[in-house]
């Protein structure tokens, strides 16, 4: 298998081919005047299992649509050079917040990102814990292999809460699912009973309205966990029901850490004692990121290589434990 990244997402890529005991094969990236490119193996590919590295958020470098453009074009390059088989591996995959139609001629954007994707022939794609993974599923033809949050979060949480008394909580309905596997697997692995809730949540154009909380957070340190964070609005909405209901304190887990503006204000007076996202996405947009006191960002590095190894014709699956508790940053 042979590991290329994209510049854009070559620290991430670099962390991934040392988990995988690897370095990255080099790629031209020239830019042209007029704002159009090329990027080209600098290797021989034919024949080979290509693996390509590449987070799809906006900016702070190149905006959403330059990053996806950049890594359907060298899947197609790769393809059109003989590789035997193109893996796209795709920490925050783009425009999976549009997964169905909730008003009239609403765009199915997750269906029309897979189409590209199969356009270009690409084989697999392996990205961490989509927006609705249902819709993320039925939208792809080619192989799919989904991280959820467990996967990441799941050692360093239940090293951290051994022993004290949790729940995890949905901040919308629509991720109630992910919560219940995600405190079915915690509870798993601490052997101890870990309550659930959610909270009643609705948006229409942009605009959040909160509701009702179901569950007993009374005495409990409380996990919300969701997909990602944008604002934080809602989350921080979900910890101030939690914090009026008795309980101790509240942490927020997200895989995705956007943190677009106003979120710092979670960390300056928010109701949280640690936020946890992963490293799909550079916290960027914080001023000052690694010294936001609050903020964790875990390394997905060792996930995303044994979810390569896990591709058939690799070779067997490793064993031995997940490496979750190691952090780009505290």
């Amino acid at each position: 298998m042979r590991l290329f990244a994209l510049q854009e997402s070559k620290d991430h890529g670099r962390r991934i081919a040392a988990s995988m005991g690897q370095d990255l094969s080099e790629l031209e990236h020239r830019d042209f005047e007029d704002g159009e490119y090329k990027i080209r193996p600098l290797s021989e590919v034919r024949g080979d299992h290509v693996c390509i590295i590449q987070s799809l958020y906006d900016g702070p470098d190149l905006s959403v649509h330059d990053k996806l453009c950049r890594l359907l074009f060298l899947v197609a390059t790769m393809r059109d050079h003989g590789a035997a088989r193109v893996t796209a591996v795709v920490p925050y995959l783009c425009y999976g917040r549009k997964d169905r139609r909730t008003k009239p001629q609403d765009p199915i954007t997750t269906r029309y990102i897979a189409q590209l994707f199969e356009a270009v022939s690409c084989d697999d794609l392996i990205t961490l814990e989509a927006h609705n993974l249902a819709a993320f599923h039925n939208a792809f033809r080619l192989r799919t292999h989904h991280l959820n949050l467990g996967d990441v979060f799941q050692e360093i949480i239940a090293t951290r809460f051994m022993g004290t008394p949790l729940a995890v909580m949905s901040p919308d309905p629509g991720g109630v699912k992910r919560a219940q596997l995600f405190r079915e697997a915690l509870q798993d692995r601490l052997g101890q009973h870990v309550g659930f809730g959610f909270m009643e949540k609705r948006r229409s154009s942009g605009i959040m309205t909160s509701g009702d909380i179901v569950g007993d957070f009374k005495d409990k340190s409380v996990l919300i966990v969701d997909d990602m964070i944008v604002s934080g609005g809602t989350m921080a909405a979900a910890a101030n029901a939690c914090k009026a209901r008795g309980a101790v304190n509240t942490f927020a887990l997200a895989a995705h850490g956007l943190f677009m503006p106003g979120a710092a204000t979670l960390f300056d007076a928010g109701p949280f004692e640690t936020i946890f996202v992963s490293d799909s996405i550079p916290p960027f947009r914080l001023p000052d990121a690694k010294k936001t006191r609050g903020l964790e960002v875990v390394n997905t590095a060792n996930e995303f290589a044994r979810a390569l190894r896990a591709i058939p014709g690799y070779g067997p699956s490793p064993t031995g434990p997940h490496s979750s508790l190691s952090a780009i940053w505290k």
